[in-house]
């Protein structure tokens, strides 16, 4: 019997370990070191936390929620669907909880992991499934701030802003959906922003109980709007490729929400972004500019120097006193599987083979580490719609791939010259890509992109629709099974 083990029990753990488990895989252990699946839906509970692709698309295909109450749904609602797929899919009895993996290491034939706890487990198929957005950055600036100083993803549910400054670095997702949020509850609330966003309308709207009892009576009565929303991201994918027609829209859409929402011409320069759009992550939202235009709410666009007891420095020496510290500066997502140690054929290490950049064929396995298959690896986040949806394709392919060596009970390794090759591809696509343009949390310090598929998200799903033996050492035609 295959043994399989994942890590990772969010949106990408939860669609393999369900992919495996109807293959009739039943040796199945799902890691997660927190107390609770759901990911990064049970990390982020910073006041205003939704998700910003809609409900329709951001949910499995197979198991759509006609429960949720907002097109955009809150990110509480999107935890209990997580936690009822669990149940659901029948993964409850999988679940090994407030277990963290350390490292994992190929013995020849096996993986041998390893956990904080000093427990060792053994299995055949080792599926990392820990995300891009898990390591949450702060920045390492001078000085030592006196008040609570958290990081969004880090957020302390009791924690009261009623009547306190509070000042927020970073202009990213987080902080876009947290300052309007608690502009009105804190006294005051001063925004440090270092390149402004883009931003686009939310076209978000309210689920009333007529329509959730319709949904959960009639399932089919969800797919117009799945179907919708997928043509939508259609549109702002093919603006990020370069579609002319479909960047002039969201061009404009952008700029007309500027003007219409923000009446001092001074705000609007310091909002008016002067970088490419959609070398950053674009961003819905109908409140942030309303926001930065309250009274009690101040943006300051010179540089952060340094932290002080009671406030933050910026580059023109002023100091801005503030009693709370929020950091919205996102997350290591080019670190991957950071800061678990892996070990693969012949000692190698997997963070010596990424040294200069993660890298992986179709961004699930890597030469030199068999019978191992990354979920949300290199170059499979998707910066215009769901990436659920490459969850569940990488989850199919999985499914092959476990099922092809389990048949030949042989290890399943992707061959270099392939995986070398897929590389020389994307990154040649990428070179190309708009994300090359800015600085940003898709690139390494050396500019190498690591995060993005650089196609449509129909082209992926297509590549990992069927499984490719030839790919695989050992290989001698695609008409033999691996060996």
């Amino acid at each position: 019997m295959t043994r399989i083990l994942i890590i990772g029990a969010g949106f990408g753990g939860i669609a393999a370990a369900n992919e495996l488990l109807k293959a009739g895989f039943t040796d199945i252990t799902l890691l997660d070191k927190a107390d609770r699946p759901g990911g990064v839906w049970r990390d982020n509970v910073y006041p205003g936390c939704a998700c910003d692709i809609p409900a329709p698309l951001y949910s499995y295909s197979y198991a759509q929620n006609p429960a949720w109450t907002r097109r955009f749904p809150p990110q509480a609602e999107i935890l209990a669907y997580l936690e009822r797929c669990v149940t659901d899919f029948g993964l409850a009895g999988k679940l090994r909880l407030g277990v963290e993996v350390t490292a994992a290491d190929w013995t020849g034939t096996d993986w041998r992991v390893t956990t904080a706890g000093g427990e060792v487990l053994e299995a055949d198929v080792l599926i990392p499934a820990v995300g891009q957005l898990s390591r949450p950055l702060v920045p390492q600036l001078p000085g030592t701030f006196d008040g609570p100083a958290l990081h969004t993803a880090h957020w302390e549910p009791g924690l009261s802003l009623a009547g306190r400054r509070v000042g927020v670095i970073g202009t990213g997702a987080s902080a876009i959906q947290l300052v309007p949020e608690i502009a009105g509850t804190a006294a005051h609330v001063t925004v440090f922003q270092r390149t402004p966003p883009w931003t686009l309308p939310k076209p978000d709207r309210r689920y009333g109980r007529v329509r959730r009892a319709l949904y959960s009576r009639f399932p089919a009565l969800m797919a117009p709007a799945r179907a919708g929303t997928w043509a939508m991201t259609v549109v702002t994918g093919a603006a990020l490729q370069g579609n002319r027609a479909a960047g002039a829209l969201l061009h404009g859409a952008s700029r007309l929400q500027r003007r219409l929402q923000v009446r001092d011409p001074e705000l609007r320069r310091k909002v008016t972004p002067d970088e490419p759009m959609g070398c950053k992550r674009v961003l819905f939202t109908n409140a942030w500019l309303p926001a930065l235009a309250r009274p009690d709410v101040n943006l300051v666009t010179e540089p952060v120097t340094a932290v002080t007891a009671g406030g933050v420095r910026t580059a023109d020496g002023a100091e801005h006193p503030v009693d709370v510290l929020v950091y919205g500066t996102g997350f290591a997502a080019t670190e991957f599987l950071v800061p678990i140690t892996v070990t693969g054929r012949d000692g190698v290490r997997l963070d010596e083979v990424w040294r200069d950049g993660a890298h992986a064929y179709l961004g699930l396995v890597v030469p030199g580490f068999p019978n191992m298959f990354l979920v949300y690896g290199p170059n499979t986040n998707t910066g215009n719609t769901s990436v659920v949806y490459f969850h569940e394709a990488q989850a199919r392919w999985i499914g092959q791939a476990v099922r092809q060596l389990d048949q030949d009970q042989k290890p399943c390794e992707v061959r270099a010259d392939v995986a070398e090759a897929y590389d020389r591809e994307l990154q040649s696509r990428l070179a190309g890509s708009v994300w090359t343009s800015c600085r940003s949390w898709y690139r390494t310090a050396t500019g190498r992109i690591v995060t993005n598929w650089p196609g449509m998200a129909a082209e992926y799903r297509r590549r990992t629709a069927r499984l490719r033996p030839a790919d695989f050492r050992g290989r001698d035609d695609a008409s033999q099974h691996l060996r």
